[in-house]
């Protein structure tokens, strides 16, 4: 890949990456193809039809001078608010050849979350598409900012669409070099308000070389497909730069998933790669039971967001054949810095450090712990962002001599594999011992009636701090179920950490990713009548 920009050299593991004085990140995931041979296979497959590695690199240019006819200019902020679809590939990597820095935004949020972010970066423009248009708009007739350029994909009148046919094919990229900013990702506000991710142009060859390449062993025969979506650091990675970087298909799925149109796409594209949260992987077997499903093209499932409970790696192995990768990864680091491997794998656990990364586990006075004891995480590779923009205290807490604070409690077991614990402000002190949501809500999962639990800590009339559990059932009504579960947990847990109030719902607030947003739980609980 010399004459792309960047050398790797895999005699080593990890392979060693090296850059070119110049350097845009697009030459290596876009114009390779071409040079190897790959113009005629498809790049991206959609139940409208595919799009081949040539067909993507001449949009890709269209779209790059599309955007500068705009009058955008490098360096200034182009908001996505786009479904999966190949024009998300055509501005993302339009964006970037032509040294303007793209945004993609989570398609699931409100207008005032639009409008927040639109602020927040004072971005010279928004692409979307018509699917989102209403949200949008409102946003930005409410914004104080005003970007230049509103842009639908589609439709009546001027759209991406009708410029790309307009415009001239053949765009010299910009030039930049491998630390400068290249793109940004807004958190998926787990805790609160999203923040922007500023991430550098080298850092999607680093995620694609050693999580895609090494670690997944993915190669220009496999097929991939991502439920999780393009806009957040997870699927772009898995459906989009993974692919690009060995030449492999992606399928991808344009509206939300479900059991139903999950299934669809595994019959119609047959894929090698699969990659969801554990929330989708307990819908899917919930579904299996009763509509039977074919995953034997998939030799490899992925999943992250949350720890994969250990009944549903269990489950889902005795339903399909296949092993599911748990692994950890956040906006900040772009994709997995810790996952399970095919050929080392421990169910219940994360897994080791991803070939490139190093992780460590620290106390309360910023020392290693030893095994079995837990900390917070801590995390160092060469894709993490270079900071949060606008946000200069947070960054110098977070991203402090190269090591990003994940915000996440672990534990290593004797045997050097990660184990969660939960995020930092899930953690909860009951009878004066810290004490995880996740291994509690690993226990009720486990029982043959839930589908979905979160536990977040609650006070007792005197004021001790005890578990408390939200729970989704299977069905609507069990009888006894409260007692079940209460005897379900302590059979398998420390006396302690059985939950001592159930809420039983019908789902639980969650980021794009699949994360369970406790801190929405735990507001409900404190202003809830006693």
């Amino acid at each position: 890949m010399r004459d792309f920009g960047v050398t790797v050299d895999r005699s080593i593991r990890p392979a060693s990456l090296s850059f070119a004085a110049r350097f845009n990140v697009s030459l290596p995931f876009i114009d390779r193809h071409l040079a190897e041979g790959r113009g005629a296979k498809a790049a991206i497959r959609t139940v409208d039809g595919d799009v081949s590695y040539a067909d993507l690199a001449e949009r890709v240019q269209r779209c790059g001078n599309a955007l500068l006819a705009l009058d955008l200019a490098r360096g200034e902020r182009m908001l996505m608010v786009v479904k999966d679809s190949p024009e998300f590939f055509y501005l993302f990597w339009g964006a970037i050849r032509a040294g303007i820095v793209p945004v993609p935004l989570n398609t699931l949020l409100t207008a005032s979350d639009y409008q927040y972010m639109i602020e927040d970066s004072g971005c010279s423009a928004v692409v979307f598409s018509p699917e989102f248009a209403c949200a949008v708009e409102i946003a930005l007739a409410g914004a104080a900012h005003r970007p230049r350029v509103a842009l639908l994909v589609e439709g009546e009148g001027r759209s991406l669409r009708s410029l790309l046919a307009e415009a001239p094919p053949g765009l010299d990229p910009a030039l930049a070099t491998a630390e400068d900013d290249c793109f940004w990702l807004y958190s998926s506000g787990s805790t609160g308000r999203p923040k922007a991710a500023v991430h550098r142009q080298r850092a999607m060859v680093v995620t694609s070389e050693y999580m895609g390449r090494e670690l997944l062993g993915a190669t220009e025969n496999d097929i991939f497909f991502s439920a999780p979506k393009l806009f957040f650091a997870f699927g772009l990675g898995n459906g989009m730069t993974f692919p690009l970087w060995v030449g492999g298909t992606t399928a991808l799925l344009a509206g939300r998933p479900t059991a139903q149109s999950t299934f669809d796409i595994v019959q119609r594209f047959r894929p090698t790669l699969y990659f969801g949260v554990p929330t989708l992987f307990a819908m899917q077997l919930h579904a299996m039971a009763t509509q039977p499903a074919d995953f034997s093209s998939v030799r490899l499932c992925v999943s992250a967001g949350e720890a994969l409970p250990t009944p549903i790696f269990k489950r889902w192995q005795a339903a399909t054949g296949t092993v599911i990768l748990d692994g950890i990864g956040s906006t900040e680091a772009l994709n997995m810095f810790i996952c399970n491997a095919p050929d080392d794998l421990r169910p219940g656990t994360t897994g080791r450090a991803v070939p490139g990364y190093e992780a460590r586990i620290l106390g309360e006075d910023n020392q290693p712990v030893p095994p079995g004891e837990s900390g917070r995480l801590v995390v160092r590779g060469g894709s993490i962002a270079r900071c949060y923009w606008n946000n200069p205290e947070r960054t110098a807490r977070s991203m402090a001599d190269g090591w990003l604070e994940t915000g996440d409690v672990y534990r290593q077991d004797d045997d050097g594999y990660y184990v969660c614990c939960g995020r930092n402000d899930d953690m909860m002190k009951v009878g004066g011992i810290w004490c995880s949501p996740f291994e509690i809500e690993a226990r009720l999962i486990g029982h043959p009636d839930v589908l979905e639990a979160a536990v977040i800590g609650r006070a007792d009339a005197d004021g001790m701090i005890k578990p408390e559990a939200w729970v989704v059932l299977k069905e609507t009504a069990v009888e006894d179920i409260e007692a079940a579960l209460v005897e379900h947990c302590k059979q398998g847990l420390a006396s302690y950490k059985y939950p001592r109030w159930f809420r039983f719902v019908t789902d639980l607030p969650k980021t794009a990713t699949g994360k369970i947003q406790r801190f929405r739980l735990r507001a409900e609980t404190e202003t809830a009548p006693a």
